[in-house]
């Protein structure tokens, strides 16, 4: 799926509401060949020698040096403006990887979510995954499953499964950025071409509250709504309710709205909490 409304900001391109919704089901963002060809060919070059690591909690400002091609990636327009968005202003850097998959070689990852010991329901860490060739299916991109992220698992809890109905095996151009919340289920692949695969990511922690970052003009557009409200082929059907329930969590807690609910009360339903005081008991001469 590739993402092409973006509303122009100083500083990059922010997301849109329907973005957002988008990402809060999907649990990931695609944005096609928004990089340039000519740091795509500068990227093959810079990764094929490795990449020093960041120490963990260094504020983004400061992770890469000035002019070097992570700064440059990272200051692209909508680069900028989707990570803005999604986990506001000078993020810390988690961690780096450059993962390289030679020609007719690796296996292909357990479906895993990385590093799930994380709990919060109110934040969330994005990956950034930035693909500077063509990714072809030989090629064996990132597979994923959308809408996973809110289905809580340890690490490789998942990698028993094979494959899961409605995922999503990469295929992009060149200069692809994606980002993923940090639960989304997902595997690299083998490469069966004859063409060394690269990829870069990066671990974003926000440190700013994740509430109305982005372009908020189309808050209440029904898209918004209707993205939130998306089914995917591998739910069950009680299972899928859980799923919408948590979306609007996060939206609630996105956005502040602590009255948003889909079309049925999901969440309104379950989190009622009556105040009010009992009323006191009648005695018998009051009932007379």
């Amino acid at each position: 799926m590739t993402e092409t409304e973006v509303t122009k900001k100083p500083g990059g391109a922010l997301l849109s509401s329907v973005q957002m919704a988008r990402f809060v089901a999907r649990g990931s963002l695609r944005l096609d060949a928004v990089v340039p060809e000519e740091m795509n060919a500068e990227a093959l070059r810079v990764l094929a020698r490795g990449m020093a690591p960041v120490p963990y909690g260094t504020p983004v400002s400061q992770a890469y040096a000035q002019g070097s091609f992570a700064q440059r990636l990272l200051e692209l327009p909508q680069v900028a403006g989707a990570l803005h968005s999604l986990v506001g202003g000078e993020p810390v850097v988690d961690h780096h990887a450059v993962h390289i998959r030679e020609p007719h070689g690796g296996e292909a990852q357990p479906l895993h979510a990385d590093a799930i010991i994380d709990v919060r329901r109110d934040a969330f860490d994005v990956q950034l995954m930035y693909y500077p060739q063509e990714v072809t299916l030989e090629m064996g991109g990132t597979l994923s499953v959308p809408g996973s992220h809110l289905r809580r698992t340890n690490e490789t809890d998942t990698g028993r499964y094979q494959n899961l109905r409605g995922q999503d095996r990469l295929v992009c151009p060149a200069g692809t950025v994606v980002f993923l919340h940090h639960g989304l289920w997902h595997g690299g692949r083998r490469n069966d071409s004859d063409t060394v695969r690269y990829m870069f990511k990066i671990r974003f922690a926000p440190r700013e509250r994740q509430r109305l970052l982005w372009d908020t003009a189309d808050l209440h557009d029904p898209r918004v709504r209707t993205e939130l409200d998306v089914h995917f082929p591998w739910y069950e059907q009680a299972a899928g309710r859980l799923e919408r329930y948590n979306r609007v969590l996060l939206w609630r807690e996105l956005t502040g709205d602590d009255t948003f609910d889909l079309g049925d009360p999901w969440v309104t339903r379950v989190t009622n909490r009556p105040a009010a005081a009992p009323a006191p008991a009648r005695s018998e001469e009051d009932a007379a």
